[in-house]
Parts: structure tokens; sequence; C-alpha cells
């Protein structure tokens, strides 16, 4: 406005537009389009140079516009058919450029294409303006994936691991956290989440991410669900977890600007480097962060990490005596041999006998097995890693079965011990029956019943019809019994298939047949 009264004033005094241009600096045609506008306001200049700067700037602006929308009629049609473009843009396949070539079909007259997407996003900026967000420190943690992926080289193959990189920040202060991951599953997730914490040194109010599967099972824009680890780990840190409304990734624009910047400060800066494990490249990533982080900003004189040594770092809130350890979780349904199992080792675990056919919640870790009903545990278990074994206590057995269990060993390990004593070959079989079965109690019979035959038959030939049992494809007591009876056992070579021909002395071999037909000749 000051530039305007200097031109307004000499126009009042009468001067030339050459004198102003000396005068105030401004070329000719400018000067003569400020005249111009002056004069079609319809004031004389010296009740222009008392309007208030709102005032005059309004006659100004009103002015340019109107001589904008008379020297250009491209301008009203280009106008008119803004809003079928932003419709049509939001359509799978739609192009900006698609949109130029059909509007130069039906307005062959109209704007170029540099044109075109200049106007377009003006008027684009014009209806949808941008939010500035404030934010406090230690208020919230922004979390995302990065698109693309870094990578390091197998040794032992020669093969180029790519590795999902997980990106986390403050936004108050701007200092963030970069991890490449294994996998980008659940678990993974979580384990970079702690790191993560113990990298800022505390725990911020919240932690917000988008929809992505690992931190949304089921999408809502009021109030989305939360997959079961993760809400653990946020009562363990005392953290809320938000997510983002679907599909709007302003909403975590701190992040998505973090993902940029990781890009030319740590992607740009590896480029050339080789990495041959992953433990490798996170030292790689740490060590660009650390130096984006000391560089300080742009036109300021201070870093991230002075901004959040001084400003962040004091109030978020202290971390727990121990990090979050990784929790399982899924469901299962007592057996009706009152065992439930945990299939990622599918191993069995007792439950009061009582809870059989009612589904329970099983909640494991690296060390212990928790089995829940209606919120109440009911069992707890040490962690086995045997595959398709059994971990039993006494307590959880109905009293028949106790007794039973006392009396008899009722218990697989009491059977392969004994199994053992009498020789591999038994041991061997027992196991293979005890897989064979649909539950375990079912292999207990054949087992006692086959101990018992080493009393009427003796351990050796037990021992050796084991042997040869062991050759079929089925495996029960009553294989073992029928080789002791018939004496199979004792047959020398029995593991081998017998021959189909008797052995006796009328038999003629093959130097026989040679002899008669050498005679015949």
């Amino acid at each position: 406005m000051q530039k305007l009264r200097q031109i307004l004033l000499p126009l009042e005094r009468g001067c030339s537009e050459r004198t102003i241009k000396k005068q105030v600096n401004v070329s000719r045609p400018t000067i003569h389009q400020y005249a111009v506008l002056f004069a079609n306001s319809g004031k004389s200049y010296s009740t222009l140079l008392n309007l208030s700067d709102k005032e005059l700037n309004a006659i100004v602006r009103s002015g340019k516009v109107n001589q904008e929308e008379s020297s250009d009629p491209r301008r009203d049609h280009f106008l008119e058919q803004m809003d079928y473009f932003i419709l049509e843009l939001k359509k799978v396949g739609v192009t900006r450029h698609l949109l130029w070539q059909e509007y130069l079909e039906a307005y062959p007259s109209g704007f170029q294409y540099s044109r075109f997407c200049e106007l377009m996003e003006h008027y684009m900026k014009i209806r949808k303006p941008s939010m500035r967000f404030t934010h406090k420190p230690g208020e919230v943690l922004q979390v995302d994936f990065a698109g693309a992926k870094l990578s390091y080289v197998d040794k032992k193959t020669g093969a180029v691991i790519e590795c999902p990189v997980i990106v986390g920040v403050l936004p108050f202060s701007g200092y963030s956290y970069v991890r490449a991951l294994p996998n980008a599953t659940l678990p993974e997730v979580v384990n970079a989440l702690n790191l993560m914490l113990d990298f800022f040194g505390g725990v911020p109010l919240n932690a917000l991410s988008d929809n992505m599967k690992q931190w949304v099972t089921r999408t809502c824009k009021y109030e989305p669900t939360l997959p079961a680890m993760l809400e653990q780990w946020a009562l363990h840190n005392h953290i809320g977890i938000l997510a983002t409304r679907p599909v709007k990734p302003k909403d975590k624009a701190s992040v998505e600007n973090q993902v940029l910047i990781t890009y030319r400060r740590v992607y740009a800066q590896l480029r050339n480097t080789s990495f041959y494990n992953l433990e490798e490249l996170n030292k790689g990533i740490l060590e660009k962060l650390e130096a984006h982080h000391q560089k300080n900003f742009q036109k300021k004189i201070y870093s991230r990490l002075e901004l959040f040594n001084a400003e962040e770092k004091p109030v978020l809130q202290s971390l727990p005596e121990t990090p979050y350890t990784l929790r399982h979780y899924t469901k299962g349904k007592v057996y009706p041999n009152y065992y439930v199992v945990v299939g990622e080792d599918w191993h069995f675990y007792s439950v009061p006998w009582q809870y059989i056919g009612k589904e329970v919640r099983i909640v494991y870790d690296s060390d212990l097995v928790e089995i829940y009903y209606n919120h109440e545990r009911i069992a707890f278990h040490r962690r086995s890693y045997k595959e398709h074994g059994y971990t039993t206590r006494m307590e959880h057995m109905p009293e028949n079965h106790k007794r039973i269990a006392q009396q008899k060993g009722w218990d697989p390990d009491y059977y392969l011990k004994k199994a053992s004593e009498n020789g591999p070959y038994t041991r061997a079989l027992f196991d293979r029956i005890m897989k064979s079965k649909i539950t375990i109690h079912q292999a207990y019979g054949p087992c006692l019943g086959i101990l018992r035959l080493i009393q009427t038959h003796g351990e050796k030939r037990v021992e050796a019809a084991c042997e040869r049992a062991l050759q079929g494809s089925k495996y029960n007591y009553g294989i073992v019994k029928t080789i002791l009876e018939n004496k199979m056992d004792l047959i020398e070579g029995s593991a081998e298939s017998p021959s189909p021909i008797p052995q006796h002395n009328n038999l003629r071999g093959e130097n026989a047949y040679k002899q008669t037909l050498f005679d015949n000749q």
C-alpha cells in the first residue's frame, strides 16, 4: 500500500509516468496499469489518498479481477468447469493431463497444459486450505513405515535382503528414530517401539499412526479396534494409542515429512555403502540420524537435538522399570482330555478337567503359558517347545485319573522311559504309537500292553519284535503280539523282508538249470 500511495501522489500532481518511474522505481507498464485502475474506480486521486489501506486494497483487487475477467474470457469457462475437474481427479486413473486433453477437445482455444495446471493448483488451494498444527512437547509420537526399503547383502548366498523401515518422530522437536526391521509383523513393530522409547529416554503421552494392519485391526473414524498385543504394550508404557482417520495421511503430517527427510539425510547418504547384516545396517542408519539431529534447523540457530534436550525430554514420562515383553494371544477349546494346544509349537498343556469343552484364552511369551477363562487365570505352565509333547499338572486331573496316573505312571514320559530301558527300537515304536493317536491317552493302552509282553517273552524278544514292527506302516500292540506268537522275531535277519519261498531240501539252484541245458546240447 505504501508503494501505491507513492504512485498516487505524483499522479495527483500531474506528473508523467516516465517521471513517476524514476521516483518510485516501478516499471512504466505497472504504473500505467494502476493509473487505469484508479481512473476506473470513479474516485479522484485525493479521495483515494484519504482511503484506508484496506479500502484502497479492495479497490485495486476488484479492479484487477474485473480486468482479468474482461480481458480473458477463457478464465470464465475454466472456472465453470472447476467443480467437474476436482470431482474427476478423485477417480482411479484420471490425471490432469487427461482432463486437459478433454478440455481442449471441448474448448480448442483454451489454456495450454502448463497454464491449465497452474490455474487448477491455484483454485484447489483456495478451496482446500491447509491447517497448521501447533504441537506441545511430549504430547505425541507419530509412527509410520517408509515407502522405500533399505537392504543388506547375505554373505552366504549373495542375496540382497530388503528390509522395511519404521520411522518415529516427536513433532514438537523433530527428534526422530529410524530402524530397519527383518519384517513388518506386529511383534517386530512392538519390538521397534520398545527401542524407540529407549532411544528417546522417555514416553510421550500418545502414539499416533495410520490404519496399517499392525496398528488397527478394524478401522473406524471414531473408535478403531487395536491388536491385543499393541494394547498390552500401551498399558505397560502408560501411553495412549491413536489412529488417523481412514485415508487421511495429513493427520500425521509430521511423520510424513520425516519420511521425506529420512530419504534425504539417511537413504541418500547410505546409497553407496554395502552392509552384510541387519545390525550393520541399523548402525549405519543411527550414525546418519545423529548427524541429522545435530544440524541446525533452516534459518534457526539451534538443532533438533538441542530443542529436544532443552524442552521435550524433561516433560516425557519415565520409562517403565522393565521393557514390555512380547506376549502372544490366542483362543482355543479345551479338548476332552482336558488339554489345550499352543499351535505355534504344537505342544499341549493341561487345564482343570472341569473346563472341558470351554473356549479359553491363551497368553504366552518365551517363558510362560497362561490360560484364562472369563478373565480368570485357570492354569499356567512353563513353556515347552517340544513338538507334539504334553505338559501336565496332577491337580488338573479328575480323581480317577489321578489314581491311575499314580499307580501306573499314566504319563507319556513314564512310558518312554520304560521303553528306553528295554531298548532303542522299543523306544522308537512307543514314540510312533503316541504320534499316530488323536489323543495321548489312546497310546497308553498299547504301550502298557507291550510292556507286559516283556514279562512273558523277555526283553530281547520284545526289542526284536519292535524292530520288526517298525518296518511296517501301522504301529500298535497287536502287531508286536503277532510277531512274538509266530516267533517271527527269532528268524535270522528278521528285520529284513522274508522270502516268499520256504526253505527245504527239494530245491534246485540256478546251477542245476545251467547244467541241464548244457547236457541237452
